[in-house]
């Protein structure tokens, strides 16, 4: 298995332009937050629904590739369906926000890779659409000086 270290170096190369880069910082959350809100909204099958399952499958690749990494995303993204429920409660129309912060948060991350001038690297493996949040995380833990 490639270390993370190896695949937050890899994703990096394609996101070293400043303003990609802040881009990036802003949309990779509202994507998660966003793809996560679509699910909150499908109609539950299980006792659980769509945006849980999803965060528990996500949580096993975040273990197996970086424990360390792996607490931090699960406050994250705890936190959002926290925020998911509340609006929800709130009887805020949820999956329509959703779409349009999912819609603009791409369009934006688009933006950024022209600006760039480097694809995005989910064409090159669909591994790093669940990369992209770990490297948004580890700023954060080297910010806080919390090593992973």
């Amino acid at each position: 298995m490639v270390e993370i270290d190896e695949l937050l170096t890899e994703y990096s190369e394609s996101h070293q332009h400043p303003i990609n880069k802040l881009i990036h910082w802003i949309c990779v959350p509202l994507i998660v937050w966003s793809l996560l809100g679509m699910l909150w909204s499908l109609p539950a099958v299980l006792p659980v629904n769509w945006a849980v399952v999803l965060t528990a499958l996500s949580m096993i690749y975040y273990l197996r590739v970086a424990p360390g990494l792996a607490v931090g995303i699960l406050i994250v993204l705890t936190a959002m369906l926290l925020l998911l429920a509340l609006m929800e409660q709130a009887g805020l129309p949820v999956w329509k926000l959703a779409l349009l912060v999912f819609v603009l948060a791409w369009v934006g991350q688009f933006i950024g890779h022209t600006i760039e001038g480097k694809r995005p690297s989910f064409f090159k493996d669909v591994q790093f659409l669940l990369i992209g949040p770990l490297w948004w995380l580890s700023f954060v833990y080297k910010k806080l000086n919390v090593r992973y």
